[in-house]
């Protein structure tokens, strides 16, 4: 058999592992799970941290103020040194809207060790443990959240006994570079971190979706969260690796009611997005980095490549094997185009977005190692740390 034979060959088996084998990772039925109204509704507080964040923010703050919850509530935004008013305009917000108690508070620029928005929540944790919650929702302040989202994620959590309970927002999806890119960063976060496995307790697999976590308070301080991952870029994974370190039972699903209402029209936009954190992803390991590199080539290029070669060249068993795994690719897609309501000529173009990730991730390393290191809103946070190795 030909090397280019081979190649297929192996590229058509990885689709079959990753079919069968990587806790059915295409498949998007993992919603909230099964829950009962709790007899006594417990207390919550809602941590939003929040750094220029004007522009998002008259559409989803009234959306947690407005919420329908039966118990104690109360929001605390924590205006992480804005430039923009984010933190007057919060209360203008809430005088216009009313709802849920409004606490805007601002600690000032972090420290040296701290990354920004964890320094945002550590102070928000702390006014909110005067409190004395049961339960801390720390949501991002591009996320809106549906009237039920706080009752349904308490419900969830205590009828499932859950210290975490988080919910990956449904991400903007309107502009062709955010319906090229965007349903496939959710895809391949759920290939790495299976979500059927996360809630499997003993486990190692381990991960939140930043934008919507609650938290048991109890076990927040026990895990002492969030001082213990004060470094991470890629926060809400080494929350969610803390808190199972620690002997929580947490749980990951995709969201129903809670969206982000985040803009990202421009590729510029979405690179950006991607590759500030994607080399902190690989624990700025360069042998990380060649592995992922070559099994994105392997699993996601080699299938079309080996397909083109072998129809041009008369290699019939290449093309088949390639044509397979390029079926399968574009088959386990599609679940997740349907969930974001997209149509489906995206799905066979999957190749081409896995070569856009792949070039963001190169990047991402590229800017590590000239010392600009993970830069967000302004910041730039250049310490070698990563979320997989944070404990």
């Amino acid at each position: 058999m030909s090397a280019i034979v081979w190649i297929a060959a192996v590229s058509l088996a990885a689709w079959l592992w990753l079919l069968l084998c990587q806790g059915f990772f295409w498949r998007t039925d993992i919603r909230l799970p099964r829950r009962t109204d709790p007899a006594d509704w417990p207390s919550v507080c809602v941590v939003v941290p929040a750094r220029d964040e004007a522009p998002v923010l008259p559409a989803s703050l009234p959306s947690l103020l407005a919420q329908d919850y039966p118990g104690r509530a109360e929001v605390f935004l924590v205006d992480d040194a804005s430039s923009d008013g984010t933190g007057q305009l919060a209360r203008e917000l809430a005088r216009t809207h009313g709802g849920l108690p409004l606490t805007v508070a601002s600690p000032g620029e972090p420290p040296a060790g701290w990354t920004g928005k964890l320094w945002a929540v550590r102070h928000g944790v702390a006014l909110a443990r005067a409190r004395g919650p049961e339960y801390l929702l720390l949501t991002d302040a591009d996320i809106a959240h549906a009237p039920d989202s706080l009752r349904e994620l308490v419900a969830a959590a205590r009828t499932g006994g859950f210290d975490l309970v988080s919910q990956m927002a449904r991400l903007r999806v309107e502009s062709v570079w955010e319906r090229l890119v965007v349903p496939a960063f959710v895809y391949f976060f759920a290939q790495l971190y299976p979500f059927r496995r996360i809630a499997v307790k003993g486990s190692r697999t381990a991960a939140a979706a930043g934008g919507c976590v609650l938290l048991r308070a109890d076990t927040a301080e026990r895990v002492r969260i969030p001082d213990a991952i004060r470094h991470a870029v890629i926060d809400d994974v080494a929350l969610a690796r803390a808190v199972k370190r620690g002997g929580g039972h947490i749980w990951l699903g995709l969201a129903e009611g809670v969206d982000s209402v985040r803009p990202y029209p421009r590729l510029h936009d979405l690179w950006r997005m991607v590759s500030r954190s994607a080399y902190a992803q690989l624990r700025h390991n360069p042998l990380l980095l060649a592995g992922t590199v070559l099994g994105l080539a392997v699993v996601y290029l080699v299938p079309p490549v080996t397909l083109a070669v072998g129809l041009t060249a008369g290699h019939g068993w290449a093309a088949t094997a390639g044509g397979l795994a390029w079926l399968l690719m574009t088959a386990t897609y599609v679940p997740m185009l349907r969930y974001y309501r997209q149509p489906l000529w995206p799905a066979p173009l999957l190749p081409v977005t896995a070569f856009l990730y792949l070039l963001m991730t190169v990047d991402s390393a590229v800017q590590h190692y000239r010392g600009r290191g993970a830069a967000w809103k302004g910041r730039t946070y250049a310490r070698p740390e990563s979320a997989l190795d944070e404990s």
